[in-house]
Formats: C-alpha cells, sequence, structure tokens
C-alpha cells in the first residue's frame, strides 16, 4: 500500500465527436475543482472535438486544479453511449489525458465509463435494418 500524501481527485474526460469536455472533481465526485471544454478553446465549432483542443482544455483545468492543491488524478473516460451513441471515445480523450500528465499530475487508474444498454428502447431502423 501507499505512504504518501497525494491529495488526489477525478478527471472525468467525455469525449464525443462534437466535443470534448474534462470536469475535474474531489475523490467522491460531488464537488467540482476545474471543468473546461473544447468549445471553451477554439473559435471553430469544427474544431471543438479535435485533439488540439482537448489538449488545451485539459491544460486549461490542470493548471486550476494544480491551483487547488491537487496532485494526482484518477481519470474516467466516457463516450456518448447509450442505445445509439458511439460506444468509442472521440479523438479528443487520449489527447486530453496526455495533456494532465503533461501538467505534472500522477495518473492513477484510467477506467471507461461508456454508458452500455442493457435491453431498454428499440433501435431506430425499422424491421428490415437500415438499407444501404
Amino acid at each position: 500500500m501507499r505512504n504518501d500524501n497525494t491529495r488526489w481527485a477525478l478527471a472525468h474526460i467525455f469525449a464525443s465527436y462534437n466535443d470534448t469536455i474534462i470536469h475535474i472533481t474531489d475523490v467522491t465526485g460531488t464537488e467540482t475543482l476545474a471543468v473546461a471544454s473544447g468549445g471553451m478553446v477554439v473559435k471553430a465549432d469544427r474544431m471543438e472535438s479535435s485533439p488540439t483542443a482537448a489538449m488545451l482544455a485539459a491544460k486549461k483545468a490542470a493548471e486550476i486544479a494544480l491551483e487547488k492543491g491537487v496532485q494526482g488524478i484518477h481519470v474516467r473516460v466516457r463516450a456518448p453511449g447509450g442505445h445509439n451513441g458511439p460506444h468509442n471515445p472521440g479523438p479528443g480523450a487520449q489527447a486530453a489525458i496526455r495533456a494532465l500528465s503533461r501538467m505534472g499530475l500522477r495518473i492513477g487508474i484510467i477506467e471507461d465509463v461508456t454508458p452500455i444498454p442493457h435491453g431498454g428502447c428499440r433501435k431506430k431502423g425499422g424491421k428490415r435494418g437500415r438499407r444501404v
């Protein structure tokens, strides 16, 4: 077991194909320490989900978290998921994690928390499926 006094936090990274949102909370997940998104750091709408925007957003969030005394971070990556969203995270997820570690934050556990449907609603596409 570790015997260090590292102050840990959670980084919730939501990476879709339209945007990347980085939300840093305390370990319980109740108190927000920092929030940044791709749309906050780039001008063009099409750039919001890009790895570049994700890196800048992660940098911005990490700076705020470091000011508040956070030294280590557990990462939770989430894609839109559900019954009709993509189940793999967008292009910004990897870039965001890399940027967080470059800022000097220790990375603990990286886990995928994409919602997975079990049963639920019927998929769109009708009786014969989507005909291409």
